[in-house]
């Protein structure tokens, strides 16, 4: 029987399709290769005669989605002896400002220590009392200053240095690039766990690149730090350029998307606006009762580059407003090369105060700790306008960016 000519045009289609050359990305995707990818590839050479403990999460995973503590701890060549999980836990059971304390691993029979709020003389006698030599770092950051995972970097670092460690890191992409630093800096009066150090509020850089930072500008001492950089990466890359599978690395950052925003949407945590905690688009999603479409038209009269704002309504499951229906807007990232998540946070929450006369910051002043100073809460109650409030911070950001260049390793 001879084939119809739709299933030779399908087969022929098909040939010609698997005969293609393949794409750039897809080029990178075979490229890159993590720093677990290489430290493993290796064997686990930097590692050697150490008593090795690893402070990771659930992005702690290989390409092909297994738990790289799981991969350690059944490798004679790595003496895996203990792990240390940061907030959310080693496994993920804890949502924010939460953790999964001191317990044994049930699939491997490893301690594991909770490393959460934990820094100094207390964090380095757990160390201590862990056994280890060397403390291995590998957790998926997302590129904004606030996101705690960094600052857990930094703490670990400066208590395996008190402890007398090694420190090794091993790299991950920066999901939203590592093109450039953008935001307000940090003032050191205004360091807490969301921000230790002056960094930028959108960093750029790869947590090896921070470790570097952190060690020759920020710790009182040294650690003796290694540095497990990737291969087949570029500055310019987004996640998806890595083809390595993505896993939330928190309960509220469920896709690279939501981390392409999250440094400039978060700022809504020091409002009494939703950031979209309990939906399915956290940080995407911004809204309050009373909001309505004006928000939307107002925001898009701005013309931000990259990115458009919809009208939405939303019932958060958890956080503000649980259960109640809100209105706002969603952000729709169309050109995700020109977007500017801190400029465009900065322009929705100039135009919410503008529209909605419920506005106001949370009574902590949380903002302060999120921007870093008091500056962009103090000009935006002034009626500054996005352009002035973005202008008030480049020279604090032309000089970290200097410093910044210094300790950059990837193209």
């Amino acid at each position: 029987m001879r084939p119809s000519r739709r299933a030779v045009l399908t087969a022929a289609t098909a040939a010609a399709v698997s005969a293609a050359p393949p794409t750039a990305a897809a080029q990178r995707h075979k490229k890159l290769r993590t720093g677990f990818e290489r430290l493993s590839q290796d064997g686990y050479t930097p590692l050697d005669s150490q008593k090795v403990g690893i402070v990771t999460n659930p992005t702690g995973i290989t390409r092909d989605a297994r738990h790289i503590v799981d991969v350690m701890h059944a490798d004679d060549r790595v003496d895996l002896t203990a792990v240390f999980g940061p907030e959310h836990g080693f496994r993920g059971t804890a949502q924010a400002g939460g953790s999964e304390g001191r317990y044994d691993d049930p699939a491997t029979g490893l301690p594991v220590y909770d490393t959460y709020l934990k820094s100094g003389r207390p964090l380095a006698e757990i160390f201590t009392a862990s056994g280890v030599d060397t403390v291995v770092f590998d957790i998926q950051d997302v590129g904004a200053r606030f996101y705690t995972y960094i600052w857990t970097l930094y703490d670990c670092m400066e208590a395996a240095q008190l402890a007398g460690k090694r420190f090794v890191v091993l790299d991950r992409p920066n999901p939203v690039t590592g093109r450039a630093a953008l935001g307000p800096v940090l003032h050191k009066e205004f360091a807490t766990f969301v921000g230790r150090q002056p960094v930028s509020q959108a960093h750029g850089m790869t947590v090896a690149e921070l470790a570097r930072l952190f060690n020759g500008e920020f710790l009182t001492a040294p650690v003796p730090l290694e540095t497990v950089t990737m291969s087949g990466w570029k500055r310019s890359d987004f996640y998806d350029a890595s083809g390595l599978p993505w896993v939330p690395p928190s309960p509220n950052m469920p896709t690279p998307e939501t981390a392409l925003v999250y440094s400039g949407t978060c700022l809504f945590e020091g409002t009494n606006l939703s950031e979209g905690r309990g939906t399915t688009r956290p940080f995407e999603l911004l809204g309050a009762e009373g909001i309505d479409r004006r928000w939307a038209a107002e925001a898009n009269e701005l013309g931000l580059p990259g990115v458009r704002f919809r009208e939405a309504y939303f019932a958060p499951t958890f956080s503000k407003f649980q259960g109640k229906t809100v209105g706002g807007v969603q952000l729709h990232v169309h050109d995700r090369a020109a977007f500017d998540p801190v400029r465009t946070g900065i322009a929705l929450l100039v135009t919410a105060k503008r529209v909605w006369s419920g506005f106001a910051w949370r009574p902590d002043h949380w903002i302060d700790k999120l921007t870093g100073s008091t500056r962009v809460r103090t000009m935006i109650d002034a009626g500054a306008d996005t352009d002035e409030v973005v202008a008030g911070w480049q020279q604090d950001l032309a000089a970290f960016r200097r410093t910044r260049r210094e300790y950059l390793v990837y193209r």
